[in-house]
């Protein structure tokens, strides 16, 4: 699939700056949800760009690299695990992707947003369901927040080993549910999404 014919039609029709927003994050028990927003330089070729999901982590780290060397603009924000439990994760993940537009060195024409809500983002913007995989723009931002927040994640394994975030960046593994039961939540776990776990917290 050619990765560049939505950026193509929106170039087309004079939006010189087309930006791609992702998030990560969004369905973990722990941490934040991140969001990366990437413009990148119209049909620059970089290898193996893909939706984050079907590629390696040793693909991901590689090509973080080469997206943040080759990006005309790029951003990575998030919002915290207390942000989440306020706003709830969509309003959250909103916020993030907002953070992340509003840091950009250059203010993109459209951001394209993965997915088939935008109801949140304050900035003009088209929705792209499967953009990950059809967006060259959406993909790069895909890679950047995952590998930002599995990066982050990895951090966190250190200060609460015992929930071996490392190895589940906060998804609900079988892992984490047993760790969750022994130890019960950590300073970083979504309340929120907790509560609706009962049989976690027995």
């Amino acid at each position: 699939m050619d990765l560049w014919n939505i950026e193509r039609e929106l170039v087309a029709q004079g939006n010189v700056a087309v930006c791609g927003v992702d998030e990560a994050g969004r369905g973990t028990l722990a941490g934040p949800v991140y969001a990366a927003a990437v413009i990148l330089p119209y049909k620059v070729v970089i290898p193996k760009l893909n939706d984050s999901k079907r590629l390696s982590e040793k693909w991901r780290n590689e090509l973080y690299d080469e997206i943040v060397f080759r990006a005309e603009a790029y951003s990575i924000s998030y919002a915290n695990h207390k942000e989440i439990d306020e706003l709830n994760i969509l309003n959250a993940t909103f916020l993030a992707m907002n953070r992340a537009i509003e840091a950009l060195d250059v203010k993109p024409c459209i951001s394209l947003i993965d997915g088939n809500l935008n109801s949140g983002i304050e900035h003009t913007s088209k929705c792209v369901i499967g953009g990950d995989g059809k967006s060259a723009s959406i993909a790069a931002a895909s890679i950047l927040a995952k590998v930002a927040r599995d990066r982050y994640m990895s951090e966190m394994a250190k200060k609460h080993p015992e929930y071996a975030f490392e190895r589940n960046k906060g998804y609900g593994t079988k892992l984490h549910f047993e760790r969750l039961r022994d130890f019960g939540p950590s300073a970083i776990h979504r309340r929120t999404f907790l509560k609706r776990l009962k049989t976690v917290m027995n």
